[in-house]
């Protein structure tokens, strides 16, 4: 439950910004409320007015009939003002909290990202905060009603009868209990079913977004048989939160009712003392099932809040998740691409060691390849040069200066990179290219898309550079280009190549791997290559293995050493 407060504290700073609108709200919630608790004190008087047969006071049955159709009028009104505002109110707080999830996505740690499922982040950006919002409606909605309809209640009922209002004020905690117990079982219930959601929603973006492979493998039915079992806990989950939240209203109506029966009888009695009239009694009656409908209500309520807080505290955990460290201000610019790295360790579980004492001297304009099997360290070392992660311990600097003291934007800016994962916006061709210079014309796209050998497919597209394109609207190769048509576009100071031509048809590499030897002349480049032989060039080459470098020079020397480089690149030409 202390997640549940935390959460409602929360939500209340965010309604805070729209105070006037939450102000307007409650006003108009209590005023329609006293509206429509007058209206069963004027029938009490109107049918006081009905002495018996042919004792009728016409004028005195108008005068109140009147009055209540003024009332019922205004009332209707108010309260449809009170619910557009309402909504206006909700969907702009949920609008907020999207918006700063969104945000704070840009400016987490990659480690986070890492660490948790495309579809969880998904479900908290999306389904939480649309859970969050019919919760929030609703108890915008009937929530504070129904505590200003309570006390109002009271209020009009002491002045028909001292003795009925105690009678009732003294059962009422019987509700509270109730539904304490229920919302308390309830609320883990929901956050456990929120969670399950979560994991539902990650397993179905799994299987959707790799069909291809699904079927090429034969895994339906496997597929299948692991949403069955997250469909089935999450069945439960949601059965038994609905079974606690479910036991709520018949409860409140079963302690409504027995409200309801003593102040019938004890009314009945009063009026055949003398001390209250037939017109008292009905309002008395009505007064006590307008006074207990809110609790009726409120515990309709509290399921929806319960779930609502239950997925708020989720989204809040995301919001609230540690950014990256602070960004320096200084900045680095015109890099002339010399490196420098000392005594490098770094490991993503920090029980094993991973990179360790990597060290190493990179002069201006030098093209170094990395090499090494699968899982050696090679892509680590590029996540932690793009600072991607932050090194555990030694050094980088480039051109003397630490990268950690320098802003992240403006490192990241002078290095143009192509890794083997494409990643293509539901845009424009041109929007797609420009990502790094916005401001680049025309002439200036074409040209680097001749550069990069991808004007010969841009202009057969219907609208050219204007043609929308999405991820699925390209083939593999067709995405690489693209993204190394916008390193061409940029011309950055350093460059790094993650397996770039490996979506690439043989011809058109050989072309590209002149285009990039054009490319890198005076500059510092970073290789990662599977393909030894598209690296014979380069004037460094690390044999990376288990983190370290295990050989370090160039094609030549490394072949007449005859060591694991010599082992691995013949391995390829066998």
């Amino acid at each position: 439950m202390n997640n549940s407060k935390n959460a409602f504290f929360k939500l209340l700073s965010y309604i805070g910004r729209y105070k006037i609108l939450f102000f307007l709200s409650v006003v108009l919630a209590g005023v329609t409320v006293v509206l429509q608790l007058y209206v069963p004190y004027l029938f009490g008087d109107a049918i006081d007015g009905i002495i018996g047969a042919g004792k009728v006071d016409f004028s005195h049955v108008t005068f109140y009939l009147v009055r209540i159709g003024i009332c019922v009028g205004i009332c209707s009104v108010l309260t449809w003002i009170m619910n557009m505002i309402n909504n206006h109110l909700t969907y702009h707080v949920v609008k907020d909290i999207r918006a700063k999830a969104i945000r704070q996505l840009q400016y987490l740690p990659l480690s986070y990202l890492d660490s948790h499922s495309t579809g969880d982040i998904l479900s908290r950006v999306i389904n939480d905060t649309d859970q969050l919002s019919d919760g929030l409606l609703m108890g915008l909605n009937q929530l504070f009603s129904g505590v200003c309809m309570i006390i109002v209640t009271l209020i009009f009922m002491l002045q028909k009868s001292l003795l009925i209002t105690v009678l009732v004020v003294v059962l009422t905690p019987l509700s509270f209990l109730v539904a304490r117990f229920i919302a308390t079982h309830s609320f883990d219930m929901f956050t456990k079913q929120s969670s399950i959601r979560g994991e539902q929603t990650a397993l179905i973006e799994e299987l959707v977004g790799n069909g291809k492979v699904v079927k090429a493998f034969g895994y339906e039915n496997r597929a299948v048989e692991r949403f069955d079992e997250v469909n089935e806990r999450l069945k439960v989950c949601a059965t038994k939160a609905l079974f606690y939240s479910s036991l709520t209203n018949p409860s409140t109506r079963f302690v409504n009712s027995l409200i309801y029966a003593v102040v019938a009888l004890s009314g009945a009695f009063m009026i055949i003392g003398g001390s209250l009239t037939v017109g008292g009694l009905s309002v008395l009656l009505s007064y006590a099932n307008q006074y207990m409908k809110p609790f009726n209500d409120i515990s309709s309520v509290v399921t929806e809040l319960q779930n609502a807080f239950a997925c708020a505290v989720r989204v809040f955990e995301l919001i609230e998740e540690k950014r990256e460290s602070e960004d320096p201000s200084d900045v680095l610019s015109d890099a002339e691409g010399v490196m420098e790295i000392r005594d490098v360790s770094f490991s993503y579980d920090k029980s094993k060691r991973l990179i360790e004492d990597f060290s190493l001297n990179v002069p201006k304009g030098a093209h170094v390849a990395i090499v090494g099997p699968t899982g050696c360290g090679k892509t680590t070392f590029i996540n932690l040069l793009m600072r991607f992660y932050d090194v555990d311990s030694g050094e980088i600097r480039i051109d003397g200066k630490r990268i950690d003291e320098i802003s992240r934007n403006s490192l990241r800016e002078s290095f143009g990179m192509v890794l083997q994962d494409s990643w293509i916006k539901n845009d424009t061709v041109r929007n797609n290219i420009n990502i790094g210079k916005e401001d680049a014309t025309d002439e200036e796209i074409i040209n680097a898309c001749k550069e990069a050998y991808s004007w010969s497919f841009i202009k057969r597209l219907p609208e050219g550079l204007d043609t929308v394109i999405s991820d699925d609207a390209l083939s593999q190769g067709e995405k690489q280009l693209l993204c190394i048509t916008r390193v061409m576009l940029i011309l950055p100071p350093m460059l790094i190549l993650d397996e770039a031509t490996s979506s690439i048809d043989t011809r058109t590499e050989v072309r590209i791997q002149k285009a990039f030897g054009k490319l890198m002349e005076g500059r510092t480049s970073f290789i990662v290559a599977h393909r030894l032989s598209t690296i014979r060039n380069a004037d460094i080459i690390l044999v990376m293995k288990d983190g370290h470098i295990i050989e370090q020079g160039n094609h030549e020397s490394l072949l007449a050493a005859g060591g694991f480089y010599s082992k691995l690149y013949n391995s390829q030409f066998q």
